[in-house]
């Protein structure tokens, strides 16, 4: 059933929970919309989930047991995108994450009085802090972004205020969490966005007591909506950790709740606005409407009538190879190195079986043997009696024929190693290893440093989303900083950040971080440049 609302969008703009202003009956209208639009969107990605689950599976090496060519044969995982996945990250994270201050802001124009300088070191000052100490978790969660990016294709950065902690914060989002829809190329155009949340009873009753939330009941989560347990990606993690969930009535289960980000009409003028809404997934109750967008977002004609809104956006993607065929889902090791992951896989099990057989195999007993009941596995030094004469054992005991490993599989293998390590990078010499007693030091240095150019379009564009975390960090504290602030930190005994610094446009702010520079050696022989 349709609604006419009839809200005015003006007024929406500050209002704490737009499902106060509305009816029983509308929110239930509204909360079914919101998880039919999301089932249909999850249902959309079910493809690109099982992919994720093979990803995964060999990145975690997940053991699982094997029954051909016998019960319990050989399932030998390979760690090839676990190697490359770790190679990327040993590099990106001490390359993109650096020093005291990882935020910088640039200077732009001519600064006779120095004023911009000054305000330039208080907002990196400020927003180091920030990130470094005041969101201690900052840090932490960008090592598991990028630890999930190689594997996934992608990683998501989530960049709020938190009203009860009263700070921002920028958490890591799994990309299984995260569901757009199908239609979506970028986050910034996406009809809608949903975060997958799960909130315990006390989460929930926090935000319903402070006026956040509308009240969206207690009893435990039912069967149906609980925690997308059969979903292929939590699957993929419950296997990968050995771990069992509880039933869905047990009373640690979290609730499901579903933040939607998506246009509604609530002004009834044919122009969908922006805006989150928060929906319990089992019972469909809305919990929480609220606009994001500003005054300053409306663009209107000389009529007032609203032209456009652009709204604010609080996702960070954080791409690792774009996918050629211009999909929102970028490519990981999983995708790139999985099908080479996967044959090298079974040619080693192939061997290790092939040898398993060679050293293990039985063979044929003719009826005219006369041999004893028992076991006849031997141990070493050991001899058995048998009523037999030695002719008549020879001609009596036919050995099963079997091959030994074969030297082409064995070679097939170590080629498809070879590129596969070529194509995540984790070549002999960029893991550490010695090429050679008698390779010249600047031969080993040259080949070393052309092998992490590889890294460098993949670094630059972490950096690239790294700068848009940050640009929406300053625009979260031109939101929420509404006096001069003092803070202590690291980087300075104490410092003062005013208001006025975040009056600018928040293009000056971006890493400090240099993406051109992949190592140690490049970042000591740009130090010595500059001083020379």
């Amino acid at each position: 059933m349709e609604y006419t609302y009839n809200l005015k969008t003006d007024d929406l703009i500050y209002e704490p929970n737009i499902a106060d202003l509305l009816t029983e009956d509308q929110l239930q209208s509204i909360g079914n919309q919101i998880v039919q639009d999301f089932d249909a969107d999850l249902q959309s990605r079910t493809v690109w989930e099982k992919k994720m689950e093979a990803s995964m599976k060999l990145a975690l090496q997940v053991t699982e047991t094997k029954n051909f060519p016998w019960p319990n044969a050989s399932n030998i995982k390979f760690p090839l995108v676990t190697i490359a996945a770790l190679q990327y990250h040993a590099r990106a994270y001490p390359t993109l994450i650096n020093g005291d201050t990882p935020v910088k802001c640039r200077v732009i124009g001519e600064d006779t009085d120095g004023e911009k300088t000054k305000r330039a070191e208080r907002i990196e000052t400020h927003m180091s802090y920030q990130i470094l100490e005041e969101d201690e978790a900052w840090e932490s969660e960008m090592d598991k972004a990028l630890i999930t990016q190689p594997i996934i294709g992608c990683a998501f950065k989530k960049s709020m205020f938190d009203p009860i902690r009263g700070k921002n914060i920028s958490e890591n989002i799994l990309a299984k969490d995260l569901v757009v829809n199908y239609w979506t190329k970028t986050l910034e155009t996406a009809p809608r966005i949903t975060h997958v949340l799960f909130y315990s009873k006390n989460d929930i009753y926090e935000r319903v007591v402070r006026g956040l939330w509308k009240d969206v009941g207690v009893e435990r989560p039912t069967q149906s909506g609980s925690l997308g347990e059969n979903r292929t990606l939590n699957a993929a993690s419950i296997k990968a950790q050995g771990l069992t969930p509880p039933q869905p009535n047990d009373h640690s289960t979290p609730y499901e709740i579903l933040e939607q980000h998506r246009y509604f009409d609530f002004d009834g003028d044919g122009y969908e606005e922006p805006y989150i809404i928060y929906v319990r997934r089992d019972t469909r109750k809305v919990a929480r409407i609220v606009a994001r967008y500003f005054e300053g977002s409306i663009q209107r004609n000389d009529k007032g009538v609203i032209l456009c809104i652009t709204p604010e956006h609080c996702f960070t993607k954080y791409p690792f190879i774009p996918s050629p065929d211009g999909g929102f889902y970028d490519l990981g090791f999983g995708v790139l190195l999985g099908p080479l992951n996967e044959s090298i896989n079974t040619l080693i099990n192939q061997l290790v079986d092939a040898g398993t057989m060679s050293v293990t195999a039985g063979g044929f007993l003719s009826r005219g043997i006369k041999v004893r009941g028992g076991n006849y596995s031997f141990t070493p030094l050991e001899w058995k009696h048998v009523d037999s004469t030695g002719d008549d054992l020879k001609k009596g005991i036919m050995p099963l024929p079997v091959r030994e490993p074969s030297q082409v599989l064995f070679t097939l293998l170590s080629l498809l190693i070879n590129y596969g390590e070529r194509t995540g990078g984790a070549v002999d010499i960029l893991v550490g290893q010695s090429p050679g007693q008698n390779t010249p030091a600047e031969t080993s240095r040259t080949v070393a440093e052309e092998g992490k150019k590889v890294f460098n379009g993949i670094f630059k564009r972490t950096y690239r989303s790294l700068k848009n975390e940050f640009r929406k960090l300053y625009r979260l504290n031109q939101l929420h900083i509404t006096e001069n602030m003092t803070f202590i930190s690291e980087a300075t005994d104490r410092g003062v950040i005013l208001v006025k610094d975040y009056e600018g446009d928040s293009s000056d702010v971006r890493p400090s971080a240099d993406p051109s520079i992949t190592s140690d050696a490049l970042r000591l022989q740009q130090a010595l440049a500059m001083q020379a």
